[in-house]
């Protein structure tokens, strides 16, 4: 399992990977932890972006890739309203989870670290794991950085929203709330300008 990013964690060099997903969901379903027998958290989007660890963290690569879901293959209205992410879209952009997967691993390669704003990267092995797609990389190089983020902003860890990360600091919103590449840019932006108030 991941574990909790520490301020300490950050490399002097290198490249880092920030990355989101949006998985299926239904009204609902998150205050229900989907504990539905037929809700199940399928991997639709991995948007992700390569960020130099040191001097101001430019972004120097980006991915954004849908991938079919297999248990629930039709989008709910819910997760359309909230991801923009058609059932037409997936149907002719989707790719399988295993060639999303190879794709983020391509993209990755190389990389320090592999941060998200909670627990994707357990999702995304479990994701792999009851499909019998092997979770070929190091998961100890996957770190939550929820925790980090409340405690820099002071507020209670849920309210830590990617999408809002920016705003809660104070900056401009990024463009693509809720989709995976939009997140993985506001994740980025807050941690500028973590690193621009001496915060590591």
């Amino acid at each position: 399992m991941q574990r909790d990013f520490t301020l300490n964690d950050w490399p002097d060099s290198g490249e880092v990977i920030v990355f989101d997903l949006e998985y299926t969901a239904w009204e609902g379903s998150l205050a229900r932890g989907w504990s539905e027998p037929w809700e199940h958290r399928e991997v639709v989007q991995i948007g992700a972006v390569r960020i130099r660890a040191d001097g101001g963290m430019e972004e120097v690569a980006a991915l954004d890739v849908l991938s079919k879901p297999k248990r629930n293959p039709v989008l709910s209205d819910y997760f359309t309203a909230l991801t923009g992410i058609t059932n037409t879209v997936l149907a002719r952009d989707g790719q399988s989870f295993a060639d999303a997967y190879a794709a983020y691993g391509t993209f990755s390669q190389g990389a320090v670290l592999h941060l998200c704003n909670g627990t994707d990267g357990d999702l995304l092995a479990e994701n792999g794991a009851w499909r019998e797609i092997a979770f070929d990389q190091d998961i100890t190089k996957y770190l939550n950085l929820r925790p980090a983020l409340a405690a820099a902003l002071d507020v209670p860890g849920p309210v830590a929203q990617s999408c809002d990360l920016p705003e809660l600091f104070g900056l401009a919103p990024v463009m693509g709330a809720h989709t995976g590449l939009g997140d993985a840019r506001a994740i980025a932006k807050a941690l500028r300008e973590m690193r621009r108030r001496d915060l590591f």
